[in-house]
């Protein structure tokens, strides 16, 4: 089964759409009212971590591609209530400017085991707005599913990207093959828990022998990526086999 190749133009049309809808969702919430999916942030809160992740973005993508930044954080004495989305607003509009004028494949730092290529900060930043759009709307009682095809792209850079460079949530060691299925868009994945390490498998050439996952987990694409971000339960897909196994399938 082939998997999504995405590109430039399609994560800037879903930065374009998460922006927006991100913008419209913290307009409408109390600035103070707790994100229950973000736990101890309020949507203040929420919107100044948003901004400030375009910022350090906007900085790597303006230095030489070999030199690593200090991690992203929230400065002290940003702006509340209004003038806080009026001050997300302004870095979402720098940023999109500069993902808009740059080549994909020019040379920028990343933190993945990935080519060190500026596609890697166009497909990062859609699934980071997608999210926190996400959040926003939860705040609201109102989310709505993240499309199929960006959820897709979503769950594989969750698996190309996240678990390979070791940012998962959990330290316990795993062993034995997952099986991951989007309903509503004809992709699947299988993934090789090694200890420590893991291994995604290409679904075009894995042999039948190796099909025999440990655990399975099948949902809409945007219930398994919300599921591995914690932003959903597990309990909230079809899951079979030693599920367990799917906490290794978790990014932190």
């Amino acid at each position: 089964m082939a998997r999504l190749r995405g590109t430039k133009d399609f994560w800037m049309a879903a930065l374009r759409v998460e922006g927006t809808a991100f913008r419209t969702a913290v307009a409408a919430a109390d600035p103070q009212a707790p994100v229950l999916s973000c736990p101890g942030w309020t949507t203040t809160r929420l919107v100044h971590h948003l901004g400030s992740i375009y910022d350090w973005v906007l900085g790597i993508l303006a230095a030489p591609p070999d030199r690593r930044p200090e991690p992203p954080r929230v400065p002290e004495g940003l702006p509340t209530s209004a003038a806080a989305i009026d001050w997300w607003q302004e870095r979402y509009d720098r940023l999109m400017g500069r993902l808009d004028d740059i080549d994909p494949d020019a040379p920028a730092w990343n933190w993945a085991p990935q080519p060190k290529r500026a596609a890697f900060w166009h497909r990062r930043m859609a699934h980071e707005s997608a999210v926190h759009r996400w959040d926003a709307q939860a705040a609201l009682s109102a989310a709505t599913p993240i499309e199929a095809k960006l959820a897709a792209d979503g769950i594989g850079e969750v698996l190309d990207s996240w678990l390979p460079a070791g940012r998962r949530r959990s330290s316990s060691p795993r062993y034995g093959v997952v099986h991951l299925v989007a309903t509503d868009c004809a992709q699947e994945w299988f993934v090789r828990l090694r200890g420590a390490g893991m291994a995604l498998l290409d679904t075009a050439t894995i042999l039948d022998d190796d099909r025999h996952p440990r655990a399975r987990a099948s949902g809409t694409a945007s219930d398994l990526l919300l599921a591995l971000w914690g932003r959903l339960d597990l309990d909230a897909l079809e899951l079979g086999g030693d599920v367990a196994l799917l906490d290794a399938l978790q990014p932190g």
